[in-house]
C-alpha cells in the first residue's frame, strides 16, 4: 500500500554534463526542426519573397488573380501608392489592394509567334 502513493526515488547520474545520452535525447527534436525548415518554412518564405517581388513590378496588361478569386487585367499603377486599377470585366474597374494579389498569371504569347 505504501508504494501505492508515493513513487521510489532514484539517484542521479554522477556525470551531469553534455554526454552522448543528451545527443540522443535532442537529436530527434532537432533533426524533425531541420526537416521542417528545408521541406515547409524556407521554400514558402521563397514563395512570398517572389509574391512580393512580382507585386512590386506589376505593369498595366498584366492578368491577376486576388485572394478573393478575382481574375483581371492591370490598368494603372503608381509607385507610391499600394493601390491598382484592375479591370475585372469589360467597362469595369474596381482599386485593388498590392497585398491581396494571390498570382500573377504570365502574359500570353500573339498567336503568330511560335
Amino acid at each position: 500500500m505504501h508504494n501505492l502513493f508515493f513513487s521510489t526515488a532514484y539517484a542521479a547520474d554522477a556525470g551531469g554534463g553534455f554526454n552522448a545520452a543528451t545527443l540522443m535525447q535532442y537529436g530527434p527534436i532537432v533533426l524533425i526542426f531541420l526537416v521542417f525548415y528545408f521541406l515547409l518554412i524556407r521554400p514558402q518564405q521563397k514563395r512570398q519573397k517572389e509574391l512580393r517581388e512580382q507585386q512590386g513590378a506589376l505593369r498595366r496588361g498584366d492578368k491577376i488573380i486576388t485572394a478573393g478569386g478575382i481574375v483581371g487585367v492591370v490598368q494603372a499603377t503608381r509607385e507610391d501608392s499600394s493601390e491598382i486599377d484592375v479591370e475585372i470585366a469589360s467597362g469595369v474597374r474596381v482599386k485593388v489592394i498590392r497585398s491581396t494579389i494571390t498570382t500573377v498569371l504570365p502574359r500570353e504569347k500573339p498567336a503568330n509567334d511560335q
